[in-house]
């Protein structure tokens, strides 16, 4: 699962604008363990003579909990979308379903919600993508 990250990441490789694009996108696909693991490298390796300023420190832990609460909702939030799509796509079998250039047209016998939208399957066998503007009678 991806987490968007919650504040700026500054590195050397982040200078120049290919650096940050790319520190961007290495960012956004960062999961939770790897944060967890990069805080606890950076707890393992901190200077001894000085070490992290506890302010900072509780910083951090809340950061660590801030992440996994969103990566709960996350979780929580594609449930409620899969559960709510499943619930109107279960009300159109039976009706005449035609796509949206008007190409096909038929009754529903089945539908299936993937990850880019409903499929409406036609008795006939044909397929219409509800996602696209599909009409229903």
């Amino acid at each position: 699962m991806t987490v968007n990250a919650t504040s700026p990441v500054s590195s050397p490789a982040a200078s120049t604008s290919t650096g940050s694009s790319a520190a961007s996108a290495a960012t956004q696909s960062l999961s939770y363990n790897d944060f967890l693991t990069l805080l606890m490298a950076e707890m393992k390796n901190q200077d001894p003579t000085q070490p992290m300023d506890p302010s900072q420190m509780v910083s951090q832990l809340a950061t660590v909990s801030e992440v996994g609460q969103a990566v709960q909702t996350n979780t929580t939030l594609a449930s409620l979308l899969t559960a709510t799509s499943l619930s109107q796509a279960e009300q159109l079998i039976g009706r005449t379903v035609t796509s949206a250039d008007g190409s096909t047209s038929g009754e529903v016998a089945s539908v299936s919600v993937t990850s880019t939208g409903a499929v409406a399957t036609l008795t006939n066998g044909t397929t219409v993508s509800l996602a696209n503007g599909a009409s229903v009678q």
